[in-house]
């Protein structure tokens, strides 16, 4: 962020602010590409390959790790998780992910620039409610991570209780009808949820949070907020 330091530290509370700078990249590669003639079902894998590009895939890297370590068993997990090879739940993860991605990209279409930057913005906060709620789990070795400098939900989540009430504020002027303010504020209030939700069952599946289980979440909700989107669009 300008004028802020990069310091491991204090990271944590910019990731959804972050994600949202990052939704907004890709929804604006996308609207270049449609505007220069290229067909929807080539813009769409562009988009979301450029989010891979961007974030060198270390969520989706997370998200099969993850996988393979839930399916690997409780006493086998962690093990399965720091394997360097791939299994078949990883892959099957990425699979299922992707494709439902690609399906939710082609409903929304030209709203892609209000719905993919929000979508990335509760998949990064859901992190937020992660560290918060659980303690950081590794496999025999010690690192530093973001527990080490946790100074509570309150704070870390401030900037982005900040971007939401500017964001209402938002769909406030930007008023066309009842119907879009109430699906607005409904969409928030899901985008809440599922951000609190999924991290608290990965947590307790896992038994506590680390890189990987935090880019797992960060996909799943990614992907649980773009079909939502969808379904309602």
């Amino acid at each position: 962020m300008p004028f802020i330091p990069p310091k491991f530290e204090n990271i944590a509370q910019f990731a959804p602010i972050i994600g949202f700078s990052i939704g907004l990249v890709q929804s604006f590669i996308y609207l270049i590409l449609r505007n220069n003639s290229w067909s929807i079902y080539a813009s769409v894998p562009i988009c979301l390959a450029s989010g891979y590009l961007i974030t060198g895939g270390l969520h989706l890297d997370g998200l099969m790790d993850t996988f393979d370590g839930i399916f690997a068993g409780k006493n086998k997990c962690l093990k399965a998780m720091k394997d360097s090879q791939v299994g078949s739940f990883g892959v099957q993860s990425l699979f299922f992910v992707t494709l439902i991605q690609i399906a939710c990209l082609l409903k929304i279409q030209s709203q892609i620039i209000f719905i993919l930057p929000i979508s990335l913005f509760w998949g990064r906060f859901s992190t937020l409610i992660f560290i918060d709620k659980f303690k950081y789990i590794t496999l025999g070795t010690t690192s530093i991570n973001h527990k080490t400098y946790w100074n509570g939900i309150k704070k870390e989540s401030l900037l982005s209780i900040i971007f939401i009430f500017i964001l209402i504020i938002y769909y406030l002027i930007s008023y066309e009808s009842a119907q879009f303010l109430i699906q607005n504020l409904l969409l928030l209030l899901i985008g809440f949820f599922v951000s609190y939700k999924i991290p608290k069952i990965l947590g307790s599946r896992i038994g506590g949070f680390n890189g990987d289980t935090c880019g797992a979440c960060v996909v799943l909700v990614e992907t649980s907020m773009l079909f939502i989107h969808a379904a309602l669009l």
